[in-house]
């Protein structure tokens, strides 16, 4: 199993780790430039050294007998040692490069005198090894003059670097020192903030532990910073649908024990009635179907409504002609239109929804058996389906007794059924409470309406309205 990623190893890691490699990046540049700097002073040291030496130098002879003679004496460069670590060695070569004075084993310089350079004189500089040890040399072209000659003599002066690395080791020490106190600071900075930071995501952490499993309560947003009000507010939707859910099932158990206690409790009553022999055999099993018929009607219908709220969470619903889906919920009830002797019509145009068909057929299928069933026997009823721009419209016009001031109040509540009438004996009360619940899940709305004239109830008119799902033209 993966290890979950840390918000704040991930922070720190993201933050410390350029900074640490910024830090040793400039660590290595700076350590460069002073060694750079050291070699500049070292070396106008070792330049002033060759100059010196080029002072005591004179040209003797002339024609074929001119030569460069020194009066240096070696004790003269102590002078210019800087300490007793260090030491430094000579060589300066006449007009054809032989040995004037200095150290006989120094090899003569081969390299060329660059014109240009940060020195006013021709001078090269540059890492040698002699007599087996590291070196500094220094290269110095210096004219010379006697009473009547000139000439230009070749002055060599190397120095050995013990001084400079330990000056180099010493610019390294203080360097990483410096560095180092910085990386520590950001360090202690960064993880500081990042714990300040990060502070809001472990108290909504520990709140959310330490609440009960059935607190789906919404989570305080007052001071929390900007970037977690995106994620609260999601949670707190998420929980509004699971209390939503939560509730509707708390409900659908409630009202299914409380409602299904009456069928059972009549068929309980009819089996002992049975037994005792009260009615012929034949009426008792007639009744005790009908209990049946009735209980699973019942059953039925709130699985239907629970079906309702899932589908409610759906958002992948295909796209359907709701006129296909009338047409077969007709097709179906045909049988009872038939036994009741009723003059059916149907007008539909194509209706193009964002639905699942068992919704639409569910819906279909709710209104029109009730306008069957309340519709007197030889009667007239319809259904027409139209559709304008972005709405399809359903109406079922019945000629029944239509609906009760008493009823309209709560009409598309659960188990509301006319004054008088039992539920789950003659009607469960639960076939437009459907109806809505599915009608609210697909953003459309209903109404029932009496369909009065000269002031008396003639019929009902049910009406459905849903969007379309793709921009429509009606033929």
């Amino acid at each position: 199993m993966k290890r979950p990623v840390s918000l704040r190893r991930t922070l720190l890691l993201g933050i410390l780790l350029p900074v640490f490699g910024f830090v040793l990046v400039n660590t290595v540049v700076l350590y460069r430039q002073a060694l750079a700097a050291a070699d500049t002073a070292y070396d106008r040291t070792l330049l002033a050294t060759a100059k010196s030496l080029g002072e005591q130098l004179r040209v003797t002879g002339s024609g074929d007998d001119l030569r460069i003679e020194s009066t240096l004496l070696y004790s003269a460069l102590e002078a210019f040692e800087a300490d007793n670590r260090s030491r430094i060695f000579y060589r300066v070569s006449g007009l054809k490069g032989e040995m004037v004075s200095g150290f006989d084993d120094m090899p003569a310089s081969r390299r060329d005198i660059p014109q240009k350079n940060l020195y006013a004189a021709l001078v090269n500089f540059y890492d040698d090894e002699y007599r087996g040890v590291p070196v500094r040399m220094a290269v110095l072209l210096q004219p010379v003059s006697g009473v009547y000659e000139q000439g230009m003599a070749t002055i060599q002066v190397a120095e050995t670097l013990e001084l400079r690395q330990t000056l180099a080791r010493q610019i390294l020490t203080d360097t990483l020192l410096r560095q180092a106190a910085l990386v520590i600071v950001i360090a202690l900075v960064v993880v500081f903030v990042v714990q300040r930071a990060t502070r809001p995501v472990r108290a909504l952490s520990h709140a959310l532990s330490q609440r009960s499993e059935n607190d789906l309560s919404p989570l305080p947003t007052e001071g929390a910073p900007r970037e977690l009000l995106p994620l609260l507010d999601a949670t707190n939707q998420h929980m509004q649908r699971l209390s939503h859910l939560l509730e509707h099932q708390k409900r659908f158990v409630r009202d299914t024990s409380h409602q299904l206690r009456t069928p059972l409790a009549v068929l309980k009553t009819q089996v002992q009635s049975a037994r005792r022999g009260d009615a012929p055999p034949a009426q008792a099993l007639e009744e005790i179907g009908h209990t049946v018929d009735r209980a699973t009607e019942l059953a039925n219908q709130m699985l239907a409504l629970a079906k309702v709220e899932q589908l409610r969470q759906d958002r992948g619903a295909p796209v359907l002609d709701w006129s296909d889906v009338v047409r077969a919920v007709a097709l179906d009830l045909s049988a009872l239109m038939a036994a009741r002797s009723l003059d059916f019509s149907i007008d539909t145009q194509r209706a193009p929804v964002q639905a699942h068909e068992w919704a639409l057929r569910e819906l279909s299928r709710n209104l029109l058996h009730n306008a069957i069933k309340h519709t007197p026997e030889g009667s007239a009823l319809s259904v027409v389906l139209v559709a304008d721009r972005d709405t399809a419209a359903l109406t079922i016009r019945d000629e029944g007794p239509g609906i009760s001031a008493a009823l309209r109040e709560r009409l598309f509540q659960p188990f509301a059924t006319e004054p008088g009438q039992a539920p789950g004996i003659s009607g469960s009360g639960l076939g437009l409470a459907i109806c809505h619940e599915i009608v609210q899940s697909l953003q459309g709305n209903i109404d029932l309406d009496n369909r009065v004239e000269h002031g008396q109830v003639r019929g009902l008119y049910a009406t459905v309205r849903l969007p379309l799902a793709t921009p429509f033209t009606a033929p």
